[in-house]
Formats: structure tokens, sequence, C-alpha cells
């Protein structure tokens, strides 16, 4: 029987998220430029989100660029815009053949022009799709997340739009960028790093984190297999115990 048999296809996690992690270390190993990394790491992509789709998944966030990676070398920023202009270009045909719908989130307006207008392009052109939604986590930090939370409902505070004591969690989820996805319920880090890294924080209270040596741009669709299995495997309790459960 092949891992994908393995799965049970009525207990999926309606929400995967990934941090794909490891092109800088691929590239190095093999000898080559970080850039060569990240251009493999776009196959490992068109392999996952076409994986999770067949599965039946239906939400599915990859951690694409994050509000520190600015800080890189220059060189390398603008290789992995342009990457991200050219992939999304050559991916819109995969995205409508597998009904897939496009979101972005994080502080888009900080991306190059060109950039944000190809995101923004094939996010109307897929708006209708829905099969699975691929939600792009681009220039996007968890705390900034968080914070613009705090500041929008404080306005609606101070302008008696909200009152106090109506605050709850429903009201903080309106405010984030993920409103239109539920919770993680599986969180996926490639590479060997056993750390979050300013992702989806609030999103991921639940989630079952799942840490894997394999280096992003070798992760296909049986490392993704292998994930949802001991998924599966675990018990999700959310603070009940396995007696009140059964």
């Amino acid at each position: 029987m092949s891992l994908k048999e393995n799965i049970n296809t009525n207990h999926l996690p309606k929400h995967l998220a990934v941090i794909m992690d490891g092109n800088g270390r691929w590239a190095k190993q093999k000898g080559m430029i970080r850039a060569f990394g990240h251009e493999n790491g776009t196959r490992a992509v068109r392999d996952i989100v076409e994986g999770a789709a067949e599965l039946g998944i239906e939400n599915l966030t990859l951690y694409a660029f994050s509000t520190e990676n600015w800080k890189r070398p220059k060189l390398e920023v603008q290789t992995l815009m342009k990457l991200l202009v050219s992939s999304l270009k050559k991916e819109i045909k995969t995205l409508q053949d597998n009904n897939i719908k496009l979101f972005a989130i994080g502080n888009l307006s900080a991306l190059p022009k060109k950039a944000h207008q190809e995101l923004l392009e094939v996010i109307d052109n897929t708006k209708k799709n829905n099969r699975m939604t691929l939600t792009l986590a681009l220039s996007y930090g968890s705390r900034e997340e968080i914070l613009n939370t705090v500041k929008k409902i404080a306005v609606k505070v101070k302008n008696n739009i909200i009152s106090p004591e109506n605050i709850d969690e429903s009201v903080i989820n309106e405010h984030l960028y993920t409103r239109n996805l539920p919770d993680v319920d599986l969180l996926i880090r490639t590479s060997g790093e056993q750390r979050i890294s300013n992702f989806l924080l609030w999103q991921i209270a639940y989630a079952e984190l799942y840490f894997t040596e394999t280096l992003w741009p070798d992760f296909k669709k049986e490392n993704l297999y292998e994930a949802i299995i001991e998924y599966q495997k675990r018990e999700r309790r959310f603070g009940k115990t396995s007696e009140q459960l059964s």
C-alpha cells in the first residue's frame, strides 16, 4: 500500500501551513549560490500545492517571505522578488487547472511594484476558484499582524464602534490578515530547524507541529503524505482529556 493510500481523507487538516526552509543550505551543499536553491524550491512548491489539492486539503498557507527577510543581502532579496514575479506568471495555469484560489497575507505594499501588481492580477484571476485556497505569506510577520490588529481594534473602541467588554477571540480573528481562514491544524517546517520564526503565532495556538530534516527543494508529495499520516496518528485534545474525547 502506498503512503497516499494510508491517508484517511475524512481526517485531513482543514488548514495546512508550511515554513519552507532550507533553500540556501541545499544550494550550498551543491556548491551553488543561494539563488539556485530558491529557484529549485519553486518546484517543491508546485509539487506540494498539487499534492495538497489532490488530497482534498481546503487551505494551504506557505511562508514565502518574512518581514525579517528584507534584512538579507540586497542581491538575494532582488532575486527572490524576480522569482516571485516569474513564478506567478508560470503557475497561473497550474492554479487554474487545479481550481485553486490564490490569496496573500502580509505587508503587501512593501513589495516591489511589479511583484505586487503581478500578485494582485493572479489573485483576481483565480478568485472564483473553489477547490483549495493557496495563501502566500509575503512580507509577513505575525507580531506585526497582531500589532496592527490591536491598533485597528483600539481605534474602533476610541470611536465607540466596539465596546471593550465585547472584545473576544472572534473580534480579534476578524481583524487579522487571515480572517477568512480557519485556524491552522498542521504546521510543517522543513530543514531540521525547530522554531516558528514569527509565523501565524495566533493561528497555530492548537496546531500540530511537524519538523523534518528534509531541505525544502527535496520536499516531495511523499514527504507531505508522511507528515499528514503522522498528524492523523496524534490525539488532538484541545485542553480536554482522552476520556472526554472518547
